[in-house]
């Protein structure tokens, strides 16, 4: 499972399968009885996909709780939730400020271009491997979902030219944007990719733009780090899945995008996990909980001054 040069994935293994983790605890937040987020997309895309701890878990199969220890995130779902919650109230803020065109950057199996409600004229566009694309399209479709924006879809690598593709599918850079790359700068890409990404997407960003990531890395190198990577492969083994979440990472130091944003021009704030818990009204994380590389992440929200 461990990366290499030019590799490329679909949604059950690699770097792909942890799309699917995420959206099977979104999909079992949802069934809870006051959830952080709603998300109805979510079960029928992971039942698609046919990981069967993550179609148990997404259909309340398995009890969250079951997954507590030992899979390298604190309260799986709760974290989660309080992510996508975090986000879903980002772009709520750019809608209510008049940002009516949204790039989703490595997007996975989220769902927000349907399940989100978007103002009128927002455009959104997703970025993913052609096969996530795709798969994601024609999942959604059978189960009759509808964008309720006008979406647009681009399928390409992150590591190939994306801005081309992206202004070739009618992106304006003179309009202010709103930019998610949730899950995508937390250690999946090597230092120098994280620094094109960012490079990339600053030149495209009009005044009044946003910009929100986690990031960090959930693979430091150290010994300690070593260790808990091989607690977590062995507890994801436990539930009959091959997931080495540290081994799909790129280990050492990573790029602080906060820091590297504010060089560039833009206004940022930085939360930790523990305010997008208490932003959700979810109980807060114990001192036990704080501790392993998913509760290092840092999370940013910038605008473009």
């Amino acid at each position: 499972m461990a990366r290499t040069e030019g590799d490329t994935w679909d949604l059950a293994n690699s770097v792909g399968a942890t799309a699917t983790m995420v959206a099977a605890a979104r999909a079992a937040a949802t069934r809870r009885p006051q959830p952080v987020i709603t998300d109805e997309y979510a079960e029928p895309l992971v039942r698609a996909v046919g990981l069967d701890v993550f179609t148990k878990l997404a259909s309340g199969e398995l009890d969250s709780d079951e997954l507590e220890t030992g899979v390298g995130f604190p309260r799986i779902v709760d974290t989660f939730a309080a992510r996508a919650r975090f986000y879903d109230d980002y772009f709520a803020a750019a809608g209510k400020e008049g940002v009516r065109q949204i790039v989703i950057v490595a997007s996975g199996l989220d769902a927000r271009p349907y399940r989100l409600a978007w103002p009128a004229g927002t455009t959104v566009y997703e970025i993913d491997q052609p096969e996530v694309i795709a798969f994601k399209t024609a999942t959604l479709a059978e189960v009759g979902a509808a964008p309720t924006a006008e979406l647009r879809t681009i399928g390409i690598d992150l590591r190939d030219d994306w801005p081309a593709a992206l202004q070739e599918a009618g992106f304006d850079p003179a309009r202010p944007t709103a930019w998610l790359a949730e899950g995508v700068l937390i250690g999946f890409l090597p230092p120098e990719a994280e620094i094109r990404l960012l490079d990339a997407i600053t030149p495209l960003s009009a005044e009044g733009s946003r910009f929100a990531a986690d990031f960090g890395s959930l693979n430091d190198g150290s010994e300690q780090s070593q260790e808990q990577a091989r607690r977590t492969a062995e507890g994801w083994r436990r539930h009959g899945l091959d997931m080495d979440i540290a081994a799909l990472t790129y280990p050492g130091e990573h790029t602080d995008v906060a820091a590297h944003l504010r060089a560039d021009g833009w206004d940022t704030t930085t939360f930790v996990l523990t305010d997008l818990f208490a932003a959700a009204g979810l109980p807060g994380l114990d001192e036990t909980e704080q501790q392993g590389p998913a509760a290092t992440i840092s999370f940013v929200r910038a605008i473009r001054a």
